[in-house]
């Protein structure tokens, strides 16, 4: 009589091999013989991807100073990951493995070790590029995380608590999660890995099958088992060719705080409006201030582009250049109005 346990591990090993199937493996037949097949040949394509990604991957060391109780000036250490992604030495990281670093140091995994500077970083993504100047750099592949689907594998390196290029495996657990890592900090869009993340591994790849980066790891929960997320590697590309260029990400700003409307905010405001952007603040000085924006507007339309949720503000938004006017149709009182804004640059913080 087979045991539950056997059952157990055939019914896996069966899984496997139907999915190596899927993607391409060649395997046949699904027999008694194949259990061992299937097993080896998911195993060697792990390898394969890791041995692809793993020399590129590196161990970012940082110092801040800060104050002790005696208001003394002293050094704090920490680090990170981050992966080198062509031969120029820049490399991918997140804004907060480097936040307010006096010090980088990049150790590559053949043992080289190097001063890093810091090449520009947006907080709004947790995203970072960091320069190290050397030759004969090891280089990871960039993916397309559009194409990545919930059901995956994919495998997370890094150095968690130290502990350099450690591999882990997992699947792709979802797409688009939106998180809150630290008050006031909001990250969206988001891949989430089962894969294990940890404490230092904060901005090394996501990777999948075919060792091509499709993620720079970011965040955790950190009551949750297995639950990790990185920011799409599509997104990474955006950002860090405008970090290379200026130093920083130039997004178009409309200055204002909103909700979107629901069935809960329609109710508690009295609106009018079954849809939108209803505004809870208005920046001080912001382009949407000047042009007569106030707290209780809501945006339903920018330009000819109906706008019914937040996410649809800021694709909107992010198509646009800074300075460029838009017009924004707003519900005021019951009344529609329309509005011209001229977007300025989004501050950093």
């Amino acid at each position: 009589m087979v045991s539950s346990l056997e059952r157990g591990k055939r019914v896996w090993v069966l899984g496997a091999a139907i999915i190596l199937f899927i993607m391409g493996m060649n395997l046949s037949s699904y027999s008694e013989g194949a259990e061992g097949e299937a097993t080896r040949s998911l195993q060697e394509t792990v390898i394969r991807a890791s041995e692809e990604v793993g020399p590129a991957v590196v161990n970012i060391r940082t110092v801040q100073f800060t104050y002790d109780s005696f208001f003394r000036v002293v050094p704090r250490g920490g680090q990170g990951s981050g992966v080198i992604f062509n031969k120029e030495g820049y490399i991918l990281t997140n804004e907060h493995v480097i936040h307010d670093a006096e010090e980088i140091k990049v150790v590559l995994p053949d043992g080289r070790e190097f001063e890093g500077k810091l090449i520009g970083s947006d907080p709004s993504v947790d995203l970072a590029v960091v320069k190290i100047e050397a030759e004969n750099l090891p280089i990871a592949e960039l993916g397309d995380s559009n194409n990545v689907r919930p059901g995956e594998f994919c495998i997370a390196i890094g150095n968690p608590f130290g502990l350099q290029n450690t591999l882990t495996f997992g699947v792709i657990s979802a797409m688009g999660r939106t998180i809150g890592p630290a008050p006031g900090k909001l990250l969206e869009d988001l891949i989430q890995t089962q894969a294990p993340i940890n404490p230092g591994n904060s901005g090394g790849p996501l990777s999948n099958l075919g060792g091509q980066v499709i993620g720079i790891n970011t965040a955790i929960i950190p009551y949750g088992q297995g639950i990790g997320f990185a920011v799409p590697i599509n997104t990474a590309t955006e950002i860090m060719d405008e970090l290379i260029a200026y130093g920083r990400v130039i997004r178009p700003w409309l200055g204002v705080s909103t909700l979107c409307v629901t069935p809960q905010v329609k109710e508690r405001f009295n609106l009018t409006v079954d849809s939108g952007c209803y505004i809870i603040r208005v920046v001080p000085e912001g382009p949407a201030e000047k042009e007569g924006l106030k707290e209780g507007d809501v945006i339903v339309k920018v330009n000819d582009q109906d706008i019914g949720t937040i996410e649809d503000l800021r694709r909107a938004l992010k198509t646009k250049e800074v300075g460029e006017e838009v017009t924004l149709v707003i519900v005021r009182e019951g009344e529609l109005q329309t509005v011209r804004v001229k977007l300025g640059e989004m501050p950093r913080e």
